[in-house]
């Protein structure tokens, strides 16, 4: 049985999953007078670079003769997960923020609203997502009709789903408060990382902005991966999360300091902000 503990946390994470990104982008709308326009490209640009092309990339290269050796080292994956998602997460950010947002351009906070909805997506579908099967298959284990679930499978899929059931059983309820606080550390990254972004786009000749943003999602995925397989409690693989996102944040700051034209914080920005579409 599934405690009806767990099953609240994981509709309490869905919850959170709409409203988290939700909130942001009325919260920035509101602030500092945006479209919803960059909300929304940042919504895309994650699905089409992160969801799609980055995953047909893995079956090409997992399924091949390197990936077996990639699948076989805990610091090889580590490595190969970390570069494909700061290669392909990075890059169609500034691809989005120099053409599809090019008459944005003219204010750094839509870079917020970019990150907000390139991040929201994320976090939406891992969670909202993430979690109906497990809300649903808790349900059913605990009324019972676990065989209802199983019956039709073939033997292959069937003992996979029981894996997942076993888990559900086994994992302790508050394990589901960790992917809530997971996903704002990540959504908070994502934000930081569009900022420095904007400013490779905006300001030219600052390339090397974007191989930092790419460098600093390599350090982010890679380590955590590496962390999580070396057996660790969990605790410590969110600290080193949180750890990397606050230098990213840090790093960030810093940049719109120097970068921005007015040389104001980003408070002081809000009155220079036009109106929204």
């Amino acid at each position: 049985m599934v405690s009806w503990l767990a099953v609240s946390f994981m509709i309490m994470d869905m919850i959170l999953g709409i409203f988290v990104p939700a909130g942001l982008l009325l919260y920035f709308k509101k602030k500092y007078r945006l479209s919803s326009f960059p909300f929304c490209i940042g919504c895309l640009t994650m699905v089409l670079f992160a969801m799609v092309l980055e995953q047909a990339v893995h079956f090409l290269v997992l399924q091949s003769a390197a990936g077996v050796i990639i699948r076989g080292s805990a610091a090889l994956t580590a490595l190969y997960g970390g570069l494909m998602a700061g290669v392909f997460e990075e890059c169609g950010r500034f691809t989005a923020m120099k053409f599809v947002l090019k008459k944005k351009q003219d204010d750094p906070h839509n870079a917020l609203m970019y990150g907000a909805g390139h991040g929201g997506v994320e976090m939406f579908i891992l969670l909202v997502f993430g979690m109906i099967n497990n809300v649903i298959y808790s349900v059913m284990l605990n009324m019972g009709k676990a065989e209802t679930l199983l019956a039709p499978l073939d033997p292959v899929r069937r003992n996979t789903l029981q894996q997942a059931f076993n888990t559900l059983e086994e994992t302790s309820p508050f394990m589901f408060l960790v992917s809530p606080a997971e996903r704002i550390f990540a959504i908070t990254g994502q934000v930081a990382l569009s900022v420095i972004v904007w400013f490779a786009v905006v300001k030219k000749r600052k390339g090397y902005l974007l191989l930092i943003a790419v460098f600093l999602h390599f350090i982010l995925d890679a380590s955590a991966v590496w962390i999580a397989k070396t057996g660790v409690p969990v605790f410590a693989v969110e600290l080193e999360i949180l750890l990397v996102v606050l230098l990213t944040v840090l790093f960030a700051k810093a940049v719109w300091k120097r970068e921005n034209a007015a040389g104001q914080p980003i408070e002081n920005l809000e009155k220079n902000s036009g109106e929204g579409i």
